[in-house]
């Protein structure tokens, strides 16, 4: 079953970290995040492979918007 990494705030993506078929381990960065002038890590909640990252550099995100999906 896949993980759905998704944000918490409005912010724009600084940075993607990972990207489809890179494995991670439960902590790493998935995504910086900038909201209020500040870097915001977005972390895996589990360890496995990435399987689609639907965002990508200067996008803008919502709260409930999906990052990417890991299984």
């Amino acid at each position: 079953m896949a993980e759905e990494v998704r944000a918490e705030i409005v912010a724009t993506v600084l940075e993607v970290v990972v990207s489809p078929g890179q494995h991670v381990r439960e902590g790493d960065t998935v995504v910086l995040l900038e909201s209020m002038m500040m870097e915001i890590p977005v972390l895996a909640e589990v360890s496995g492979t990435v399987r689609s990252v639907a965002v990508a550099k200067d996008d803008r995100i919502r709260a409930g918007d999906l990052i990417a999906t890991i299984s």
